[in-house]
């Protein structure tokens, strides 16, 4: 976007911003000084679409206008009052941006991905994925017509929001919640260190883990690899909203606080190291499927992995053979507790050989 003054020595071109003084007033038209390159002149349809402002302007006026036609068949520079406008608009919506200054907008509607709002007249959008934690939708399950009515209940409220990037060609500015809290969150944040043992609230669960209030305006994940030793597929099956949990912070990056529970209970890992051994066969149940093969848990939150190797790399033929939910005889064939690592094998431990033989 061209500056608002006018370019030493260059006639203004369509599209270019400028400035000069009113020096006439006519019934349907405003003339503007713009030397040394001429008069600009707004009437017609650009009167018209302006003209609640230009009944206000009085001779010796500063107006701002926009270059429509650099020279039209009475000799004039045709200029838009509406066109400047706007493009003023835009360049303040970039200052605010580069800024990150804080602004105060109603929420005029919601949809499943965030909020509408306005500014200037000018309509913008605030992903969830850039709402604060007050006000995101903590929904179980995901529920995208819950999480659209968790978002309803928002509107009419007005958030301190900041310009998150600015698209003139499209008519939106997206926005911000967060960046308008950052510095208030960050301190926040400073009071906490990595390995700090607290209690918080569980303020809500997804599929990924788990939301933990640690004071107000301050949460923190709990990751679902971080909630038990155990396998964890869904975090609602060991914590609600409304419980209060014990956990200890295991990262702290910008203003985000990663937090465990797990950390907090005995590894059970570090007592397997002394029970178990590479060659012993065990029993274990199949607590899982994945691309690798099937996983099978020798005892609460120690598992291993069964290849699908040993099925000929057929899915169908590990399924059939090892079923979830069910025991079967393994033997032990790599375990090191250091990485939490275990490898099983159910047609070894069908031949069931001696341990030195693995040896």
């Amino acid at each position: 976007m061209t500056a608002l003054t006018l370019r030493a020595g260059t006639p203004p071109a369509d599209g270019d911003l400028v400035h000069g003084s009113v020096v006439a007033l006519g019934r349907m038209a405003v003339y503007i000084d713009l030397s040394p390159f001429g008069t600009g002149t707004i009437y017609g349809r650009e009167y018209q679409s302006a003209r609640d402002l230009l009944r206000k302007v009085n001779i010796g006026d500063e107006i701002a206008a926009k270059v429509v036609a650099s020279e039209n068949e009475d000799g004039y520079i045709e200029l838009s009052l509406k066109e400047a406008r706007q493009a003023l608009l835009w360049s303040e919506a970039e200052r605010l941006a580069r800024g990150r200054a804080t602004i105060e907008l109603a929420v005029k509607d919601a949809n499943k991905g965030g909020l509408i709002l306005e500014w200037q007249g000018i309509s913008g959008f605030l992903p969830a994925s850039q709402l604060t934690a007050e006000h995101y939708p903590h929904v179980a399950g995901g529920d995208k017509d819950q999480i659209l009515e968790a978002l309803r209940a928002l509107v009419g409220e007005r958030i301190l929001v900041s310009v998150l990037s600015v698209l003139p060609k499209e008519g939106k500015l997206i926005f911000t919640e967060k960046s308008g809290v950052h510095k208030e969150k960050q301190a926040l944040v400073d009071k906490y260190n990595v390995g700090d043992e607290l209690e918080g609230e569980v303020t809500g669960t997804v599929d990924f883990g788990a939301f933990v209030k640690l004071e107000e305006s301050l949460e923190g994940l709990v990751h679902l690899s971080e909630i038990d030793w155990g396998l964890v597929d869904d975090p609602r099956a060991f914590v609600s909203a409304g419980d209060r949990v014990r956990v200890k912070i295991i990262d702290i990056k910008d203003d985000k606080i990663s937090l465990s529970i797990k950390a907090l209970k005995t590894n059970p890992w570090k007592e397997a190291g002394t029970r178990y051994h590479r060659g012993e066969r065990v029993d274990g149940v199949i607590i899982k499927y994945n691309r690798h093969g099937a996983l099978a848990s020798i005892e609460e939150g120690i598992a291993g992995l069964v290849h699908m190797s040993e099925f000929g790399g057929s899915e169908s033929e590990l399924h059939a053979t090892l079923e979830l939910g069910k025991s079967y005889p393994f033997l032990i064939m790599h375990f090191d507790p250091s990485e939490q690592r275990m490898a099983l094998s159910y047609t070894q431990a069908l031949i069931k050989p001696a341990a030195k033989e693995l040896a």
